[in-house]
């Protein structure tokens, strides 16, 4: 580990990319997790290329198929590797994560050949890959977006956060591939709650662990949380800041409503309490969103703001 990932000193700047240039935009980050609620995460050590698993040493023909069925399902595929160089596996990690129950929940096993997790159905547990013994595991893990060929960005910024993870938490930390949101680098997707942060300093290392282990949120870094609509990300990240509540177990949006072309109204349940957060929907100024983007383009930004709250559970009509 350098230096500057064990003091949590700033990574490295590059003025000419897409990460920098965000972040010194300021550009919003709420309501920006990718919709999928369930995760099928796939190891395989080595390079991978734009499309992840898709273009790795997984046999390319079996991970189309993979991506393409489970994401019929709903099930996104993240490919998966241990920070530094890890080679001559005999046998390499798959899970499967469901985040979206109120008590999330994570699966673990093994595999050798890659045909063999073509059998695997999330819907019946049956038909789980390898012929390993399959484990429950719910302690936080950390998947840190390092996909290099996707966007440098992810590599510059994911890594340092990946290594110094990796420092606190031996074993709980792997690198992924893309999950959306590149210019927010370094993303950290906590498992199994499917909680993203963006814009991660390696620095937060250890509060990202504590607060997780707490079973707690970072709002200040807080994208989202994956399985939801972006306007609802957004109404829970307000409602976890106006209240003080910051598990994520504690924050339920129960009634949505469209008020007008750009703004939503989100009813939550606060723990005894209703809360309506009105999210406003905006067209960003044209930027490169990515270091590989050619042209300018626009992104559609949510700005919640809390309009209603009452203790006893009852919020006015209409």
């Amino acid at each position: 580990m350098t230096d500057a990932q064990s003091t949590g000193r700033p990574v490295r700047e590059f003025p000419d990319r897409c990460a920098f240039r965000s972040a010194q935009r300021d550009d919003p980050m709420l309501g920006t997790a990718f919709p999928a609620g369930r995760l099928l995460l796939v190891e395989q050590p080595g390079p991978w290329g734009r499309l992840g698993l898709e273009q790795s040493r997984f046999d390319p023909v079996l991970a189309q198929e993979l991506v393409k069925r489970l994401g019929r399902q709903g099930v996104r595929v993240l490919t998966i590797r241990r920070p530094g160089r890890v080679e001559g596996l005999l046998s390499r990690r798959w899970g499967y994560v469901d985040c979206r129950a109120e008590h999330p929940r994570m699966r673990w096993g093994r595999f050798i050949e890659d045909t063999e997790l073509l059998t695997f159905d999330p819907d019946r547990q049956d038909t789980e890959p390898g012929s390993l013994e399959v484990e429950g595991d719910d302690a936080p893990v950390f998947a840190v977006c390092a996909h290099s060929t996707h966007d440098a960005c992810c590599a510059i910024r994911g890594r340092p956060v990946a290594a110094a993870l990796e420092a606190l938490a031996p074993g709980r930390v792997w690198e992924c591939s893309h999950v959306g949101g590149d210019r927010f680098a370094a993303n950290v997707l906590q498992l199994p709650t499917g909680i993203l942060y963006g814009r991660v300093p390696p620095g937060s290392a250890g509060e990202l662990l504590t607060r997780a282990q707490e079973g707690e949120v970072i709002v200040d870094l807080l994208r989202g949380r994956v399985g939801f609509t972006p306007v609802a990300q957004a109404a829970i990240a307000a409602a976890h800041r106006h209240t003080g509540l910051l598990r994520p177990a504690d924050i339920r949006p129960i009634r949505v409503r469209e008020i007008g072309a750009d703004a939503v109204d989100v009813d939550l349940e606060c723990a005894g309490r209703r809360v309506r957060v009105r999210v406003h929907r905006e067209r960003s100024e044209p930027y490169r969103m990515t270091c590989q983007a050619v042209m300018d383009s626009t992104a559609i930004v949510y700005r919640p703001e809390v309009i209603a709250a009452e203790v006893s559970g009852a919020l006015p009509v209409g």
